[in-house]
């Protein structure tokens, strides 16, 4: 266990103490303030007639920071080792596969996490001037966390996936972007059939798991659907056991 944390340590130095990673941050907090400030321009003196938490999901870089964050935040886990030669050295230490992947995503996802905190200071200014009494809701704003980190660690297991299989940093970045877009845009083909074929048929209710917007939309609200719940953690441990089987296979060539 030992051999984890100091794996998991090593990880998060990078991200932590490298430019790069408050490079990320500083992207990501940039656009998070630009959502907020479309908001109040677009609302002006209008009351909210929903919690802030949801209006600010269904802008455009709700989804854009979904779909960017995860290719740079994963882009260099096995590509960079790989490409500098440490990745040969690594595997020939008293560690596992597993412990590598798992400390890799996890230093992913804590990093990831981190990077939404500036959100909650725009929650904290809009509760302050505009008196919006669900804006910091325990349930609105925990329930919105809980769908970031859900959505969020689907989207870094495929960027993981996509930098195990790649040498080059960017080739890794744009699989994982492809691949992430692909996800994305099956919430619209959920649409698309809700509205042609009506929910009763099995194709709705499959496609449906991979409706991201109206899922997103339940978490924004305070709502936790198990069901959705269920999936992302699926999705999240298929696309890392992937990732652990292109990692053993690679071990022994």
């Amino acid at each position: 266990m030992s051999v984890f944390w100091t794996l998991l340590r090593r990880e998060l130095a990078s991200f932590f103490l490298s430019v790069s990673g408050y490079v990320i941050i500083a992207a990501i907090t940039l656009l998070i303030g630009l959502s907020f400030v479309v908001l109040t321009i677009t609302l002006g003196n209008a009351p909210f007639t929903a919690p802030v938490t949801e209006m600010f999901y269904s802008t455009f870089f709700f989804w854009l920071i979904l779909l960017l964050a995860a290719p740079v935040i994963t882009m260099r886990l096995f590509a960079l080792e790989r490409a500098s030669g440490t990745f040969e050295t690594l595997m020939t230490t008293l560690v596992s596969d597993g412990q590598v992947v798992m400390a890799k995503f996890l230093a992913a996802i804590i990093f990831y996490m981190v990077a939404w905190l500036p959100l909650l200071a725009c929650l904290f200014i809009v509760q302050h001037f505009a008196n919006q009494a669900g804006a910091l809701g325990t349930g609105t704003v925990g329930g919105m966390y809980l769908g970031i980190f859900l959505i969020g660690c689907v989207f870094l297991s495929l960027g993981c996936l996509a930098s195990a299989l790649s040498q080059s940093q960017m080739t890794a970045a744009m699989i994982s972007f492809v691949l992430g877009v692909g996800l994305f845009s099956l919430g619209f083909l959920a649409k698309a059939a809700q509205s042609k074929i009506g929910d009763g048929h099995w194709q709705t209710q499959a496609l449906s798991y991979f409706n991201l917007f109206d899922q997103m939309h339940d978490f924004a609200r305070g709502v936790v659907d198990t069901r959705a719940m269920v999936f992302y953690v699926t999705a999240t441990f298929l696309f890392l056991f992937l990732t652990l089987r292109v990692v053993e296979s690679r071990r022994w060539k």
